[in-house]
């Protein structure tokens, strides 16, 4: 179908200030996916899967500017030994970031890929991200695919002793940032993958999963704290027989962030588990789009998110599970709750579920609502403080988000820092 003048003219014009980068041997992927973009358009409030969520900020030439975030707070993970590799507004720092050489992986910054070295990455690059497009486009997904100006290549062949820890620094008001990932699980080997940072004024990454069989992936993700960032993130997955993937976001502050997975479950007895927990408050928009496919026997995949919203803060979920024709004895659950705080929030809410095998078990459910004001007075009548009380049930609402992180150690980290965020706005 032929694009409307007005998304043709909008594509063009972002189009027109970019320049696809020449980065190893990624050219072809590249082309490709800029044909995507202008076959698709950048997305616009018409699209269905945008209704809630404006993305003109996220398609308009120029960046936004977004002031820096001058927290004195010590920066996620710091306490735990990792391999960290850094980028600073886009660009891969080698003075903060670990040797890169670890027992067990391989890691390789994009531009380092080369057709002379038959690099394992060059046909993974851009093939997950153009299957995610079906049956719904993704085209700010092909846009990073075309124009990723920086990014790392994970090859996992054994348990390294340590996670991988990506750290995202943000100096520059107006910088305008395009993250490429690709991550290979080999057979049998297992790794833990931690995120943190704000990373740009508008950031725009793109994340390439594929599991072999018996392979395992850990992700740990903390969004920045920057209060007018703008980010939209895309993690393509592919996993295999018997395969693990389990992903967590933790979110708080941002103008705006729209989150999408796309995973698929090709192998038998595979398991994936994406989770997120959010707290925003006034100027506050995020969205969570997951798409899972069931395309293996005898696979579970569970989808939890939870979203607190004040002062008018707005939280989006779009979740669909696919069951296709052969997938027989899937299990399959979704929930998406918020906790609205005040009378002014919003919560959107798309829950899906399109089942074509009959030996299934699934179900999704969505709620939306504020303190609970018989759980309240229990507290208050023990002495419980209403401020420190809201911050208790506050907590207890998000902890089942959290209970999908595997590691008790990071979940008990992220469990301190919510508690302290909400303290310090009790306290002003």
């Amino acid at each position: 179908m032929a694009l409307d003048d007005r998304k043709m003219t909008a594509t063009e014009e972002r189009l027109s200030s970019m320049t696809l980068p020449d980065v190893g041997c990624t050219a072809k992927a590249r082309e490709a996916a800029l044909v995507r973009v202008r076959s698709m358009g950048l997305p616009g409030r018409r699209d269905e899967y945008w209704r809630w969520t404006r993305p003109d900020t996220l398609v308009q030439p120029e960046a936004p500017e977004a002031a820096l975030f001058q927290g004195d707070e010590v920066p996620f993970f710091s306490g735990r030994d990792r391999l960290k590799i850094v980028f600073v507004d886009g660009v891969f720092d080698p003075a903060r970031s670990d040797d890169l050489n670890l027992e067990g992986i391989q890691v390789d910054r994009l531009e380092d890929i080369c057709c002379t070295d038959d690099h394992w990455a060059e046909d993974l690059y851009g093939e997950l991200e153009a299957a995610g497009h079906d049956p719904v486009d993704r085209p700010l997904a092909a846009l990073n695919t075309a124009f990723a100006g920086d990014g790392v290549a994970i090859r996992v062949m054994q348990t390294p002793s340590k996670p991988i820890s990506l750290v995202y620094f943000h100096e520059s008001t107006d910088s305008d940032v395009f993250l490429h990932h690709v991550v290979r699980v080999e057979t049998g080997a297992e790794v833990t993958i931690l995120e943190n940072g704000p990373a740009a004024a508008r950031f725009n990454k793109c994340m390439e999963i594929d599991i072999a069989d018996g392979g395992t992936l850990h992700h740990v993700r903390a969004q920045g704290r920057d209060h007018e960032r703008r980010a939209v993130t895309h993690m393509f997955a592919r996993m295999g027989e018997e395969s693990v993937f389990k992903s967590f976001t933790l979110t708080a502050n941002g103008v705006l962030t729209r989150n999408e997975v796309m995973v698929e479950l090709t192998g038998d007895n595979a398991v994936v588990h994406i989770a997120g927990a959010c707290m925003g408050d006034g100027d506050f928009h995020h969205d969570d789009t997951v798409f899972i496919t069931h395309d293996g026997v005898n696979c579970e995949s569970r989808q939890v998110f939870k979203k607190v919203l004040c002062n008018g803060a707005t939280g989006v979920f779009q979740g669909k599970i696919l069951v296709k024709p052969d997938a027989q004895k899937t299990d399959g659950y979704q929930i998406s709750q918020s906790l609205l705080l005040d009378g002014d929030s919003q919560f959107y809410a798309k829950p899906e579920l399109e089942i074509y095998a009959d030996d299934v078990a699934c179900s999704h459910g969505s709620t939306s609502g504020a303190i609970d004001e018989e759980a309240l007075f229990y507290l208050r009548a023990r002495g419980v403080p209403h401020g420190k009380a809201t911050d208790l049930l506050t907590l207890a609402f998000l902890a089942e988000a959290l209970d999908e992180i595997d590691d008790e150690t990071i979940a008990e980290e992220i469990y301190e820092r919510l508690e302290a965020w909400l303290s310090r706005r009790r306290h002003g």
